[in-house]
């Protein structure tokens, strides 16, 4: 099967746009790069909580194996401009790769402390969920986050996912504890 570009994810308030080996290089290269390579402004606080280096070589190791195939990879949550000037990147988020044998896909997301308690992460989310959802071979979406976690577990329950119990995350610190959340189609 050949592979799939992802289009931009169109929110209410929001643009999800996929992240290509270029911009993922630009994210490693920094803020100046990413602007550079989006036409984005990307704020000092950049990158958001857990898009780390780790998570972008994760996504550019899983494109490296899939070329071309972003729809299963990480977006840069755009704010865009009232005054259809260039958009802020306010977040990061998307897919841990395709759905699995069993249908199951992972997702993640993160949004700029400066842009949180605003429905932003929720509505991202959302976004993704939709995407997820309309394809065929999706039942179900998990999520891995810290039982210490309040506003990403608030973000996961008003998008209607379920707690399951302890989950795994290996990047999550020694000491915390993990929680799954799933959701069926």
């Amino acid at each position: 099967m050949a592979p799939h570009v992802a289009e931009t994810l169109i929110t209410s308030r929001l643009r999800l746009i996929p992240a290509t080996e270029p911009l993922l290089r630009a994210s490693l290269a920094g803020n100046a790069a990413l602007a550079a390579a989006t036409g984005r402004t990307v704020p000092a606080a950049w990158p958001p909580e857990h898009y780390d280096a780790d998570a972008v070589n994760f996504t550019l190791d899983w494109l490296r194996k899939r070329p071309g195939d972003t729809q299963w990879g990480f977006y840069c949550i755009e704010l865009p401009a009232a005054d259809g000037g260039p958009g802020t990147l306010i977040g990061a988020g998307g897919f841990k790769g395709a759905p699995d044998a069993d249908g199951i896909v992972e997702i993640g997301y993160s949004v700029l402390p400066e842009f949180q308690r605003r429905g932003y992460a929720l509505e991202a989310v959302l976004g993704l969920i939709e995407f997820a959802f309309n394809q065929p071979k999706v039942l179900m979406i998990c999520a891995h986050t810290l039982a210490s976690g309040e506003g990403s577990i608030g973000v996961l329950k008003k998008a209607g996912f379920r707690m399951i119990g302890r989950g795994h995350d290996p990047g999550a610190p020694a000491n915390q504890t993990v929680v799954r959340f799933e959701l069926v189609k």
